[in-house]
């Protein structure tokens, strides 16, 4: 059974950081692609970024670029994304997905839990 849990959020000021992290499990981790997308209540998943499973390509969505940052160790089959001059309006909740190199979400496999990240003015 594959598992992807997310941890690291929470509530942050304005121009702050966060370093969310993503497990898994149950599943040869460093042969996928690793995403990162968002959602608010009352609007459509959001993608964030992609890591490909070696490590050596990413792609961001135009929003965060040049804020975030996706990686990953597949060592320890955990991918990151860190949060830097952090906005209100990227206040969502975060999930991580395995599947192919994608910025869609529809082409993902597995999901996790989610986690919230809040961002305040």
């Amino acid at each position: 059974q594959v598992q992807l849990v997310e941890s690291g959020g929470g509530l942050v000021q304005a121009g702050g950081s966060l370093r969310l992290s993503c497990a898994g499990s149950g599943r040869t981790f460093s042969r996928y692609a690793m995403g990162w997308f968002r959602q608010v209540p009352g609007k459509e998943r959001e993608f964030v970024a992609v890591i490909d499973s070696g490590g050596a390509g990413t792609a961001y969505a135009g929003s965060v670029k040049g804020r975030f940052t996706v990686s990953r160790d597949n060592a320890k089959n955990t991918v990151y994304l860190q949060m830097s001059s952090l906005k209100p309006e990227d206040t969502a909740v975060y999930y991580c997905a395995s599947g192919p190199y994608s910025s869609s979400s529809r082409s993902y496999d597995y999901w996790g839990q989610g986690t919230q990240v809040t961002v305040s003015s």
